[in-house]
């Protein structure tokens, strides 16, 4: 049986991918997570639920702060792994920019501590670092940037995400461990933290709030981003590891650079106006809302951020429609409430 080891496993990217890869696999799975604000012992027990106990019996929930070595007494607990997937990270922009050295500690420290771990794993067959769209900066209109294209962090989040990418590209060469990238953006689904802009815009339309669109200077043009569920990032990411003959087989320039990086990009984009117009029909809703100068109100954040996904199609990989995916979303948001209350009231 294989064994893979997810950081972050309580966070929301993870814990779906937990779902997945129950569902998909029959493998060993191991949760590193220390359990903060973004990281919640409830997602993982509410869609453990979906499961039978046997099928249960192969999830292991260990406590570990990223920012500390893993020492030898905890090497040895967790034991050996086939595979890890580092998706444990602070990723409120807003937050970094009120305390970037959290974010340094958490992006940064702690790839490398998950790093140094897994180059002293002996049959390590692919450790995949989760990066965002973000460390490429803001995206003028008809540009959708490619995996190799330069970066330019506007805020203290994408700035560590970058360092930690660069980490582990240097891991890759320097100790020639098995490294992937993924880019990916704008993740939404079940049990999201209230804080994003889907789940706040749900329930500002439910309680007939006022939303807000941040928008351009002039207020005109809403921002805009390519919507991925949760589920379909997930699914990308076993894909990754599943078809590792048909990356092998690609043609890649990585400028002298050995670690191969993939886009997991939504299927279409929309304006953030246009989402919220999407979630409140979903609720027979009328939309209430203003657009804001999103340079005044929101320094380190930026009006548009667009990847390019045509590397994974050409694989073979497409995420499902996302119309669908955002009405499944609402309509289990609201059947389930209690995941739009204050987050410390879940703990």
């Amino acid at each position: 049986m294989k064994r893979i080891l997810l950081t972050g496993g309580a966070g929301f990217i993870a814990h779906h991918t937990i779902r997945h890869l129950l569902q998909n696999t029959d493998w060993e799975i191991v949760s590193l997570d220390r359990l903060d604000y973004s990281g919640n012992l409830n997602r993982i027990a509410d869609m453990m639920n979906e499961f039978d106990k046997e099928t249960q019996k192969r999830v292991r929930i260990v406590y570990h702060d990223l920012r500390a070595e893993l020492n030898e007494m905890l090497q040895a607990d967790l034991g050996k792994f086939d595979y890890i997937v580092h998706m444990a990270a602070s990723s409120h922009v807003d937050r970094s920019i009120e305390d970037p050295m959290c974010f340094v500690l958490d992006n940064v420290v702690a790839t490398c501590n998950v790093l140094n771990f897994a180059r002293k794993q002996e049959n390590l067959e692919r450790f995949i670092y989760f990066s965002t769209d973000e460390v490429f900066g803001p995206a003028p209109k008809g540009v959708n940037y490619k995996e190799r294209d330069r970066y330019n962090s506007t805020n203290p989040y994408s700035a560590t995400k970058a360092g930690g990418e660069e980490l582990a590209v240097a891991f890759q060469n320097t100790y020639d461990m098995p490294v992937y990238i993924t880019h990916t953006m704008n993740v939404f689904g079940e049990r999201q933290h209230p804080e994003k802009f889907i789940p706040m815009t749900i329930k500002n339309v439910a309680d007939g709030n006022m939303v807000t669109i941040h928008s351009d200077r002039d207020k005109k043009v809403p921002g805009s981003r390519h919507y991925i569920h949760a589920k379909d990032v997930a699914d990308g990411c076993l894909f990754l590891l599943q078809n590792q003959n048909k990356i092998d087989q690609l043609e890649q320039d990585y400028g002298g650079a050995k670690c191969p990086k993939f886009n997991l990009v939504g299927p279409v984009e929309w304006d953030n106006l246009e989402l919220a117009q999407k979630i409140a029909r979903a609720q027979n809703k009328e939309l209430k809302y203003k657009m804001v100068d999103f340079h005044t109100s929101r320094p380190g954040h930026d009006l548009r951020y667009a990847l390019d996904g045509s590397k994974m199609r050409e694989m073979g990989w497409t995420p499902q429609p996302v119309k669908e995916r955002l009405k499944q979303t609402v309509e289990w948001t609201l059947s389930n409430d209690r995941w739009l209350v204050e987050w410390m009231t879940l703990l």
